[in-house]
């Protein structure tokens, strides 16, 4: 237990760490731009393959178990959205982005420690907290943008399979999409994913920036990373549904 506490007393230390002595501008405007290539855009085609085909299988599943037929049909619709905004887009989709970019983050800094580079950094006088976790916080502050295109993929594809399947008309799927609509629904799960975004690049730049050992280290650090990101993830759902949904 004092070795959890004392981990996290060491990670909000590093938070301190990352605004202080910030980095010539010049040179943090071309760290975030590869931040966001490496981090954001490298990460769309997985999100969309994703979250098109699990909107598709939520619309299926939902289908399969309306088997009273006095129910209507458009409450596929309402579902899949329901299922997708709330839950499947902000939530879902960061444990995944937990497992592919909190390694790469993980991975990359912890190789850097291990190969010494941290240590140059803090040599030539350079914050290397600031340098190397500063970009990724802002680079990943665009992250709702793949969550909102995860929402509408998902959705998509809930769709698709809904009508195409033959489970449900065009029209009645859109009236499933619109009944009961909650506009502060989509404000919740942009709030998460902002949260979210600040989680998924802080925790893992933490287990490779104080990770210690080689190569083998790298890779176990890499495992703990997304166990605890994960963890984090869920715990900050649960709270934040608690704090914006609960009456």
């Amino acid at each position: 237990m004092i070795r959890y506490l004392s981990q996290i007393g060491k990670y909000f230390l590093m938070l301190k760490e990352v605004f202080n002595k910030p980095t010539k501008w010049s040179m943090m405007k071309q760290l975030i731009m590869k931040e966001i290539d490496d981090l954001v855009i490298g990460s769309l085609g997985i999100v969309a393959f994703i979250s098109f085909f699990v909107g598709g299988v939520v619309a299926i599943q939902t289908a399969l178990n309306l088997t009273n037929p006095l129910i209507p049909r458009y409450l596929i619709g309402f579902a899949t959205r329901q299922s997708v905004i709330l839950e499947f887009a902000p939530t879902f989709i960061s444990i995944i982005m937990a497992g592919k970019v909190g390694s790469f983050i993980t991975s990359s800094i912890g190789t850097m420690r291990v190969t010494e580079q941290i240590d140059a950094l803090e040599v030539m006088g350079v914050n290397s907290l600031n340098y190397l976790v500063f970009p990724k916080i802002i680079a990943l502050m665009l992250y709702p943008f793949v969550i909102g295109l995860s929402m509408f993929l998902g959705i998509l594809g809930g769709w698709i399979a809904g009508v195409y399947g033959g489970f449900a008309t065009s029209t009645e799927f859109q009236t499933g999409l619109q009944v009961e609509f909650i506009p502060f629904h989509v404000t919740y799960a942009f709030i998460k994913t902002v949260v979210f975004a600040f989680l998924l690049a802080t925790i893992p730049s933490f287990h490779g920036y104080y990770m210690k050992g080689g190569a083998l280290e790298v890779g176990k650090a890499s495992t703990t990373s997304f166990v605890w990101t994960s963890v984090a993830i869920i715990l900050m759902n649960y709270i934040l549904t608690q704090l914006l949904l609960s009456k």
